[in-house]
């Protein structure tokens, strides 16, 4: 295998697609069969006998999850989504999305943002506040509200996600969540999907698809400076998200004006 994508907040949309284009080139069906095999084989050792589910957020990491975890005989999983969520992304994940996953929306949505303006492309100790927002706090729903034993995650040490030395996250309230493709690299990765043929939601086309991944667009990263930039990109991958913003956000009607709509 040949690595060529470091961690997702440090390598280029660019390389991400290269890497996607060249996926042959860089890992063969054998090796990617090695990391399934090894992960596979721990997935069955690890749940047996346990009341397990997974977390599906329809991205790259979850859909080679989903499908392992499928052919490990997992069926369910939870998918959290909310009203800030891109429209063709959920509607895709409703398409897409396997069986058993059982959707969750969150609560969220231009009524909660409104009194929460600040969080509007926020980055650093702000923006973090988003991973408990469309992360963290429904994971630990998700456990908790079916009575889990273990909530298997797709998270990996690549990404700077923190997945315990053993692959487990065991909090003081009970809560576990389980990393199985914690050393897992990108190309590994894309191998799967690619050689396995599944298909990848449209956020994948979009500007720094790869790089932005499944986030919803009020979380749109490298906008902070200039939020105006972060309406500009949203806009241009769905005029109808701004337009519907500007009925309840005035930076959302200041972009609209600026831009003479």
């Amino acid at each position: 295998m040949k690595q060529v994508l470091g961690r997702k907040q440090t390598s280029k949309n660019e390389d991400w697609i290269y890497a996607w284009e060249h996926i042959e080139e860089l890992i063969s069906l054998a090796e990617v069969k090695s990391y399934a095999d090894a992960s596979l084989k721990e997935i069955w050792r690890t749940v047996a006998g346990k009341n397990a589910a997974y977390a599906y957020s329809g991205g790259k990491d979850s859909i080679v999850l989903a499908d392992l975890c499928e052919k490990a005989g997992i069926s369910t999983g939870y998918f959290a989504y909310c009203d800030l969520d891109y429209p063709a992304f959920v509607a895709w994940v409703q398409e897409h999305k396997p069986s058993g996953v059982q959707m969750m929306h969150t609560g969220y949505g231009l009524d909660w943002l409104y009194h929460h303006q600040r969080l509007i492309f926020a980055e650093g100790q702000l923006g973090q506040r988003w991973h408990q927002i469309s992360q963290r706090g429904p994971f630990t729903k998700m456990f908790f509200d079916n009575h889990l034993d273990m909530l298997i995650v797709g998270h990996r040490t690549i990404d700077g996600n923190f997945c315990g030395p053993d692959g487990f996250i065991r909090k003081q309230t009970g809560e576990v969540r389980y990393s199985p493709l914690r050393n897992w690299p990108h190309e590994a990765l894309l191998g799967y999907i690619h050689y396995n043929s599944l298909s990848l939601p449209p956020i994948y086309q979009w500007k720094d698809g790869f790089v932005q991944g499944t986030h919803a667009w009020p979380e749109r990263e490298f906008c902070s400076d200039d939020i105006m930039k972060g309406y500009r990109e949203v806009y241009e991958i769905d005029p109808s998200i701004v337009l519907k913003a500007a009925e309840k956000l005035p930076s959302a009607r200041h972009f609209l004006e600026e831009v003479g709509v």
